[in-house]
């Protein structure tokens, strides 16, 4: 359940910033946590060596 909580926190982050109309900014905070996700995901050095 932890693990979830970033994730809970970044989803309620973007819809309060549509909800007052600070949509780019909830679009740029969207592509910023995906981006993020993707590099921690992928990150050069996270594999061992075989």
């Amino acid at each position: 359940m932890k693990a979830f909580i970033p994730w809970l926190v970044v989803l309620a982050l973007v819809i309060l910033l549509n909800s007052v109309g600070l949509r780019p900014l909830a679009t740029a905070l969207a592509l910023g946590w995906l981006v993020y996700c993707i590099w921690t995901w992928v990150r050069p050095g996270s594999r061992t060596p075989r």
